[in-house]
């Protein structure tokens, strides 16, 4: 199938960019990037938007970089320190490997693996998928699991959006008609912080259905500040409290992990389909969120 007709524009700024989209919003214009999410969803007639406002010209926007967290931007659970920003044009082969040093850079390089397919890589981009928002989306599970803020512009001014006001559905954001997304901010974990990551699909490159992502740091021997996400299974990525909860003050052991996934497998509302029945995506939930804290732990 092909999609229906649309008006492209290559602007050579972001200023310019947005003014375009400020004017074609209502016809429902586009951003694209890298393509890998958008394009398929047009060729088969999901969306048809009148414009497309090609970003790949402007300079800049493929910034991939460490800076001071900003005081002004609230940072939960994270004293300030320094933040990896991830700009709209990186793309998630970029991450092939660690763009970082330590836990995170470690955690995205794995991540990355789980992506699609090579060619895929090599085009796609990390605020892509972000904004296109597929509760399969490795990335998104790592901005909602690590909290990271969300950089929006238009014309109208600049908003940064946590992750978890971010994601309001299959995709589905609370990105405006008229504004982009032009990079990501994760704050970075202390070099001694536990990450650990699993993904369960029926072939390499399938879309997950289900994964999860945890992180904790360890203090005289227990666990402190965890963070569990789990995502391939509700309608967004999503953090459990009670899984987390249950490892705040405990000391790593498989029994504890057990419990931590039975817990997180009770708390999802997996969607339902016919070939994947809730109680089946339960399993895989409690599964994966034990073999990432064990992956975590070694």
């Amino acid at each position: 199938m092909r999609s229906v007709a649309f008006q492209y524009h290559a602007p050579r700024s972001l200023d310019e960019a947005l003014a375009i989209l400020a004017e074609v919003a209502p016809e429902d214009g586009r951003i694209i990037a890298g393509g890998q999410s958008l394009v398929p969803t047009m060729a088969f007639r999901f969306v048809r938007p009148g414009h497309l406002v090609d970003i790949n010209r402007i300079a800049g926007l493929d910034r991939l970089s460490e800076q001071p967290v900003v005081a002004s931007v609230p940072a939960p659970d994270a004293a300030p320190g320094t933040e990896l920003v991830i700009g709209a044009l990186v793309r998630h082969a970029a991450f092939h490997r660690p763009v970082v040093a330590g836990p995170l850079g470690r955690l995205l390089t794995e991540v990355a693996g789980h992506i699609a397919h090579y060619p895929i890589r090599m085009r796609g981009t990390f605020c892509g998928s972000l904004a296109h928002a597929d509760p399969a989306s490795e990335w998104c599970l790592v901005a909602s699991t690590l909290d990271a803020r969300l950089v929006l512009r238009s014309v109208r001014g600049e908003r940064i959006v946590r992750a978890d006001d971010f994601f309001t559905g299959v995709m589905s954001t609370a990105i405006e008609p008229d504004e982009m997304l032009v990079e990501a901010r994760i704050t970075l974990p202390s070099a001694g912080a536990r990450m650990g990551f699993d993904e369960f699909s029926r072939r390499r490159g399938d879309f997950a259905l289900a994964m999860a992502l945890v992180s904790f740091d360890l203090v005289d021997g227990r666990i402190h500040s965890p963070r569990v996400g789990v995502s391939g299974v509700e309608d967004r990525p999503c953090r459990i409290a009670q899984a987390e909860a249950l490892l705040e003050g405990c000391v790593p052991a498989i029994d504890v992990f057990q419990a931590a996934a039975r817990a997180a497998a009770a708390a999802v509302d997996p969607l339902e389909q016919p070939q994947l029945p809730a109680i089946y995506r339960r399993e895989l939930v409690e599964s994966s969120v034990r073999r990432a804290l064990e992956r975590a732990w070694v």
